[in-house]
């Protein structure tokens, strides 16, 4: 089993970093300086949302603020724990399916599970329940 607290964290402190040097920015434009794809900006945007420091403005811009995030996310992060709390394992397909909800979502649920130290992944990317 592989802890996610690392890798998830410096994905998040990656945006933060680049957030308070440069104020509010895109997606698009977070990910081009730091070179993150699609799921490592994801789940640093869920860390910090966890840690209530990220928000997304009326631009779509992401900044440093506490969060407008915790409902929609929260809510996604329950159904992932329940689907691992119910299946032990998953990978990011089997919750998309049974969750319903699109893989980005996913992703930053993940990253709000992984700052509570609740998840972990094995060797077959299947995320379990620590």
């Amino acid at each position: 089993m592989r802890d996610l607290t690392t890798k998830f964290g410096q994905n998040a402190g990656e945006i933060w970093k680049l957030l308070n040097e440069r104020g509010p920015l895109t997606k698009e434009e977070i990910q081009e300086s730091t070179k993150q794809k699609d799921d490592d900006f994801f789940v640093g945007v869920g860390w910090l949302a966890r840690e209530d420091k990220i928000s997304v403005d009326e631009k779509n811009q992401f900044k440093l603020s506490s969060t407008n995030l915790t409902p929609k996310i929260g809510r996604t992060a329950g159904r992932i724990w329940r689907i691992l709390d119910i299946w032990e394992e998953a990978d990011i397909s089997t919750m998309k399916r049974l969750s319903e909800v699109d893989e980005s979502q996913i992703q930053i649920a993940l990253g709000w599970l992984a700052r509570e130290d609740k998840i972990c992944v094995n060797e077959k990317e299947k995320f379990n329940l620590k």
